[in-house]
């Protein structure tokens, strides 16, 4: 009896059927533990460069692809070795088909296995996130620093939501940086983990000396030209040839050709595909342009512009610009540009014209709007400061004043307390036996009798 091994050796090199059971076995256990392997090879590479898990069908058409590429090679090296090959007959087709749907079974098992390997490895050296006991062990010991993330994840105001499968698969999750790292440097990788692992625009968060998030909001960054287009600017395109070298922020001149050279608007070149330009130009300009007519574009031997440099620039920070308007009594008022950590851009007062550049020792009035630049999270806490604020009258003296049901009840009251007291208080200066008051005709009649009366002694009276 010959070695199974040997057998399944030689098997794998000349084609299997399941003529033979045990051979045939063996070979589908080889073939899924090469699609286990070359799946969990992708996922470990692809979080490595990418750092985020590999999609899962690349995982399995990789899977799919070392097994067919197996099997390809073994019987060329059979047609060149034995000048016969046998792949056509029905028994080896349904046995190369069966691998292939074997390898597409444990090609996710190879992605997940390497997934979880490589998360852990690189999580180590702080380059990406981890769970498990594993976990907690490098946590004690002080290696890394770990950031818990909310369950309550908020959305940035005047930017697009990210998707809710993006919010339930951040609420909660803890990230794992490397540790001595200040709050800034901790809070900026924390928004470079989020934006290059989950596809975040703009990041907006809190985080407080302990590595805890008090306050996290996310958004998505606009697409597209129409954020910059200046206000009365609309983009049209146009079927053109535009000039040699021509880029975007070049300024065009737009010509009708044909039996007499018309110019017809003066834009913008945005961008361009073939014969295709797409010109930023004035609203009321737009209806003069045909989307089927060809036109011919000039350039103008003009300097990009400044503002339009600044939006390009722009969007590609994390700094945003808005307006916040000083409410009454609050914080931001009687402040100014030099005490705030946004950059002030302009001030528009109650009353008078838009102050580009405003001095950085001029104080802010309630009432005035501030166009600034910054942050998410420092504009937000601008609006905050800058939110009118509601002053409670003081509360009135209890003791100096009196309602008018106090006079009438309580008052009368009092005094006939007090009134009694006082009588009560002479009643006890008085002695029980004190005699009554003085009465002038009693005391006459008293001095002018005896205590004793006498009838013998004479009346004396007139």
């Amino acid at each position: 009896m010959s070695d199974p091994l040997a057998t399944a050796e030689a098997a794998l090199q000349t084609g299997v059927t399941f003529e033979d059971p045990f051979t045939a076995a063996i070979t589908l256990v080889v073939f899924a533990l090469l699609s286990v392997l070359g799946a969990g090879s992708l996922a470990i590479t692809y979080r490595w460069y990418f750092k985020q898990s590999v999609p899962e069908g690349i995982s399995i058409l990789v899977g799919v692809a070392v097994v067919a590429l197996y099997i390809n090679t073994a019987s060329l090296g059979a047609a060149v070795g034995e000048g016969a090959v046998d792949l056509f007959r029905p028994g080896v087709v349904f046995f190369n088909v069966t691998a292939l749907g074997v390898a597409t079974a444990a090609a996710p098992a190879g992605r997940r296995i390497g997934d979880t390997l490589s998360s852990r490895l690189f999580s180590v050296v702080g380059l990406k996130q981890f769970e498990g006991d594993m976990g907690t062990v490098v946590r004690s010991a002080g290696r890394v620093t770990s950031v818990t993330l909310p369950e309550t994840i908020e959305d940035m105001e005047s930017y697009d939501p990210v998707t809710a499968e993006t919010k339930a698969e951040l609420a909660g999750k803890t990230l794992v940086f490397p540790r001595r790292l200040t709050v800034e440097q901790l809070r900026t990788r924390l928004v470079e983990r989020l934006k290059e692992d989950y596809s975040v625009g703009y990041v907006d968060v809190d985080l407080t000396d302990e590595a805890t998030v008090e306050y996290l909001a996310l958004g998505i960054r606009i697409a597209g030209i129409g954020a910059t287009l200046a206000p009365g600017t609309v983009a049209v395109a146009v079927r053109a040839d535009p000039p040699n070298n021509a880029a975007a922020g070049d300024m065009v001149q737009v010509w009708r050709v044909g039996e007499t050279t018309e110019r017809v608007v003066t834009g913008e070149l945005r961008a361009t595909a073939g014969d295709t330009a797409t010109l930023a130009v004035d609203e009321g300009d737009a209806s003069a342009l045909s989307p089927t007519e060809p036109y011919r574009l000039l350039t103008l031997p003009a300097e990009p512009r400044a503002d339009r440099e600044f939006a390009t620039l722009l969007r590609g920070v994390d700094e945003t610009m808005s307006m916040v308007t000083v409410g009454d009594n609050s914080d931001l008022a009687a402040s100014t540009p030099r005490s705030l950590t946004a950059t002030v851009l302009a001030v528009r007062p109650v009353e008078g014209k838009l102050m580009a550049l405003p001095d950085r020792d001029r104080v802010f009035e309630a009432g005035e709007t501030i166009y600034v630049l910054g942050r998410p999270d420092v504009l937000r806490r601008l609006e905050e400061r800058a939110a009118p604020q509601v002053v409670e009258p003081a509360a009135a003296d209890e003791d100096d004043v009196s309602t008018p049901a106090e006079s009438d009840g309580e008052g009368e009251s009092t005094a006939t307390a007090a009134a009694t007291t006082d009588t009560a208080a002479s009643a006890e200066s008085t002695p029980a036996d004190a005699d009554p008051p003085d009465d002038p005709v009693a005391d006459a009649a008293d001095e002018s009798s005896p205590s004793e009366p006498d009838s013998e002694q004479p009346d004396k009276r007139p």
